[in-house]
């Protein structure tokens, strides 16, 4: 079996992934933006950068917890292997 045009379509797929994920993180610098973390946390702040590691800057930051309360956070970097879903803002 050749498996070299199942493995090559698969590395395509995989560098439109993260084409299509760097522009929507790039859209939506200076926007508010919810991330959402290994083991649950979730974080709502203002983009104000990232890498190529999806390592994130966010400005004005909140971590949202339980009942609808939310622990300021400032200025904070979030490492991008803990990163498991970032939700841009809607389109207006």
């Amino acid at each position: 079996m050749d498996f070299s045009n199942k493995n090559q379509n698969a590395g395509a797929r995989k560098i439109m992934s993260q084409d299509m994920a760097v522009r929507v993180l790039d859209e939506s610098v200076g926007k508010v933006v919810l991330i959402k973390l290994k083991g649950g946390k979730i974080i709502r702040g203002t983009l104000q950068g990232f890498d190529q590691h999806m390592n994130l800057l966010l400005e004005s930051s909140e971590e949202i917890l339980e009942e609808g309360k939310k622990t300021s956070l400032g200025t904070i970097v979030v490492r991008g292997d803990n990163v498991v879903i970032i939700s841009p803002p809607p389109d207006n």
